[in-house]
């Protein structure tokens, strides 16, 4: 079952996508999109079908700014301070709560999980960098997470392939040949239900684990 959610916060209303789990439900992974983009990612969509069948609720959450009908996200204190303010939201159904997104969505769970208190981060597609300036890391925000985090990471990524990512207390899985989007060259060896299909079989094993 999918039932849509208006939140107010301090920047604007948010708005909140449920996708019930099948049976009682053991923990919600609310998942924000990237700053280029919606809910409507091949990777967001995907989890979205997948998890509710393992006892788990996905929350996409759909930033203020994004729900005003803006092109620009904000500024990251502006994107952190909307997802502090709708966290309580994601909160009510009473189970764990593992904050997670893709890109800019990631960033922004790994900056506020520790004193939000959330269970573990998802960070899928983590900007490890702007593409050609390998230099100018956000790796801080990243390792700074504080509780398990897995990462997934396209192949071909041009904001950080999966060798470039630091050691660190996180795990790492990479989807081959992915680019940002985990959009595969239609020459590569595997197809891309099959790329998506490396992201659900692994976050469904990750959550398996971090839920127990």
């Amino acid at each position: 079952m999918t039932t849509t959610e208006t939140v107010p916060t301090g920047v604007g209303d948010a708005r909140i996508s449920w996708y019930e789990a099948e049976g009682a439900a053991r923990l919600v992974v609310a998942l924000g999109h990237g700053a280029g983009g919606g809910i409507e990612a091949r990777d967001l969509q995907a989890l979205a079908a997948s998890l509710p069948a393992a006892g788990v609720t996905v929350a996409l959450v759909e930033q203020p700014w994004r729900v005003a009908g803006k092109k620009l996200a904000p500024a990251p204190k502006r994107l952190d301070e909307g997802w502090r303010d709708l966290w309580p939201a994601l909160r009510a159904p009473g189970v764990p709560v593992v904050a997670g997104g893709r890109s800019a969505g990631a960033r922004v769970a790994c900056r506020t999980a520790r004193e939000l208190g959330a269970h573990a981060v998802l960070a899928l597609s983590f900007p490890l960098h702007p593409p050609g300036k390998p230099e100018s890391s956000r790796a801080d925000e990243l390792l700074g997470a504080g509780v398990p985090t897995l990462v997934v990471q396209g192949g071909n990524d041009p904001f950080g392939r999966p060798e470039e990512f630091p050691a660190g207390d996180h795990e790492l899985v990479e989807v081959p040949y992915g680019d940002h989007g985990f959009a595969v060259p239609k020459r590569a060896p595997l197809t891309q239900d099959e790329a998506l299909k490396v992201i659900t079989d692994a976050v469904g094993k990750w959550v398996r684990a971090v839920r127990e």
